[in-house]
């Protein structure tokens, strides 16, 4: 019996922790990344980017997104959806997230500027663009949870 509560524990703090580490990745579908943000009352914050070509796309990247003070506070906060535009052959995303991606472009990124970042909130509604800026983790998150 003593087995039994225990596994059932750690099944429970297994699911758990997959549900803070799904918290903080990159959503790439809208309908998921509004599913999520309903959910968790967060906003979310869409990044239009080219991955493998542009500059302050790559910078915004490593300086901000990739860094674990970023991640830890939006990751209550935000849902992180991407929409990349990638432009070397070995890069190319499947056609579907082509589209996707395409369609996110021409509602909410219509000028084509790169890297371009928009608060949404959960109904999709835009509530504050920025791009990239050369500033601290905690600084660029906290301007965008001004929006």
């Amino acid at each position: 019996m003593h087995c039994k509560k225990w596994l059932t524990a750690l099944m429970i703090g297994c699911f758990l922790l997959i549900q803070n580490l799904s918290a903080q990745e990159w959503q790439t579908n809208f309908e998921k990344a509004k599913d999520l943000a309903q959910k968790n009352d967060n906003n979310i914050v869409l990044v239009f980017q080219g991955s493998d070509w542009c500059a302050p796309c790559i910078k915004l990247d490593r300086e901000v997104w990739s860094t674990d003070e970023f991640q830890n506070l939006a990751k209550d906060r935000f849902v992180m959806l991407k929409a990349d535009f990638p432009r070397k052959q070995k890069n190319r995303l499947p056609e579907a997230q082509e589209e996707h991606n395409k369609m996110l472009a021409s509602k909410y990124n219509p000028n084509g500027y790169f890297p371009f970042v928009v608060v949404l909130d959960a109904s999709g509604k835009v509530l504050g663009e920025t791009a990239y800026e050369k500033t601290t983790p905690k600084a660029y998150f906290n301007k965008l949870n001004a929006f």
